[in-house]
């Protein structure tokens, strides 16, 4: 029997179909080399513009971002220092400077990321970082990187090195986040006085010797301030604003000693504190004296008491001053909105009525500001929340937070007014305090972002 030999008909066929095989997979090969290329790409440009703040900016990629782009939206800023780096630094050499500064920041760069905190950038030794969820957020942040240089330090003594110290302010607002710069190079960044008033807060730790300040905005932003250990400190001034602003001390980070003795005498230091901007130092040395023999590491209380003693002394008075003057109603306060406005007025009338009480030391009239402030938070804040459900204002939850937090606090002192608790004078310091701030910050701030939205709405419905 004869074998059959097949033939292969067309053997360059398969020769041709293994050629375009290896050629495909080597296009594909190349292919994943070039993703892979640019995923490495996109990630060290990560490094410079944040991938979280690309999110915030809506933006898949770097490459989505162009020059003006802008969103606003409430924020924490945190701000971070390092005390006395210019000397540190003369001890150095550059090489060394380097290697210092990145050694820290890569200590605090992890604990602010941890807590949803985005690194806005690196002013050589300082840090802007933003928190655009929570302002506990922040706080914790600031809470957790004081622990984390505590170790840091424990390494750096191990080493031989002296420890460093840093402050850090923060404070929350409205703010513009957005990308800055020319055709060749942009940045993203934020833009708002709000930044100003968290910069400006680190660097008043410098003064009180303490390392973490808040302000009165980030206070009231706090789901919960009695989480933490807080106390008031001052009244500042910042540039550019015309009120001063609250600012307070978080002893969280503190040791166990020194936070257990400055909570069990925070109610007497923030009297001492009140008797002094009041001109009442007899009032305020004893107190201070006490708060000093619990803790005598107390830096803001030997300050104060050094203050006292320079009163005493000279006549000199360290303080903004607010409470001898008259606030005088400006067109710069005015909104726009004729019934937020009239509101306004009524409550600067309150405030220079209340002023001119505690100027007098007469706190008989004490009761008629709490009537007042009682139907101002009843019908002042319900007819700002209808109008905000109404238009569907974007910051309507932010804004009835700070409603509630008000509402909270003068609730407390109205509360011990009317139970006769401490000093009414104590108390009438207290409530102007609550004033002033809700004013400088909440009416000329909050209030005006309401308002620009609100005209900007009845504008439209005009048109139609």
């Amino acid at each position: 029997m004869n074998k059959v030999i097949h033939h292969d008909p067309v053997p360059w066929l398969r020769e041709e179909l293994q050629n375009k095989t290896a050629a495909l997979e080597q296009e594909i090969a190349s292919h994943r080399h070039t993703l892979s290329l640019l995923r490495a790409t996109e990630n060290a440009y990560g490094r410079f513009v944040p991938h979280q703040l690309l999110s915030l900016l809506h933006a898949k990629s770097i490459l989505d971002l162009s020059l003006g782009e802008q969103i606003e939206r409430r924020m924490t800023i945190l701000f971070s220092d390092i005390r006395d780096f210019t000397h540190l630094s003369e001890a150095m050499s550059p090489r060394e400077t380097f290697s210092f500064i990145n050694s820290y920041l890569s200590e605090m760069e992890p604990v602010i990321s941890q807590h949803g905190g985005v690194v806005d950038k690196y002013i050589g030794d300082a840090i802007m970082a933003l928190f655009p969820n929570s302002a506990d957020a922040g706080l914790q942040s600031a809470i957790d990187m004081l622990g984390q240089l505590r170790r840091y330090n424990e390494g750096r003594e191990r080493a031989g090195y002296a420890p460093i110290r840093i402050g850090i302010g923060l404070n929350t607002g409205i703010v513009m986040l957005g990308t800055v710069g020319g055709s060749r190079r942009m940045e993203g960044t934020v833009l708002s006085d709000a930044v100003n008033l968290a910069s400006r807060l680190e660097e008043t730790t410098k003064v009180y010797r303490t390392p973490l300040l808040i302000s009165e905005h980030t206070l009231f932003a706090l789901k919960d301030e009695t989480m933490y250990h807080i106390r008031f400190l001052d009244r500042i001034r910042v540039k550019g604003r015309v009120q001063p602003q609250s600012v307070y001390e978080v002893f969280d980070h503190e040791p166990e000693a020194i936070r257990t003795g400055k909570e069990q005498t925070r109610q007497k230091f923030e009297e001492a504190v009140a008797y002094y901007h009041l001109k009442q130092v007899e009032k305020a040395q004893p107190l201070l004296e006490s708060c000093l023999q619990a803790v005598p590491d107390d830096y803001p209380a030997q300050i104060y008491l050094q203050r006292c003693h320079d009163y005493l002394a000279t006549g000199q008075h360290t303080g903004c001053g607010e409470i001898e003057e008259t606030l005088v109603w400006r067109d710069e306060f005015l909104t726009g909105v004729a019934e937020i406005d009239q509101e306004h007025r009524a409550l600067v009338d309150c405030m220079n009525n209340l002023s001119q009480l505690v100027r007098q030391d007469d706190v008989s009239g004490l009761s008629s500001s709490v009537e007042f402030l009682s139907r101002y938070v009843h019908a002042h804040f319900g007819n700002e929340e209808h109008m905000m459900h109404e238009l569907h204002y974007p910051l309507t939850g932010e804004h009835i937070h700070e409603h509630r937090r008000f509402v909270q606090v003068f609730g407390k002192l109205k509360d011990a007014i009317l139970g006769g608790q401490h000093d009414p004078l104590y108390l009438c310091f207290q409530i102007q305090l609550l004033m002033f701030d809700w004013f400088a910050n909440h009416t000329t701030k909050t209030d005006r972002h309401l308002s620009r939205f609100i005209l900007a709405q009845r504008a439209v419905t005009s048109e139609h």
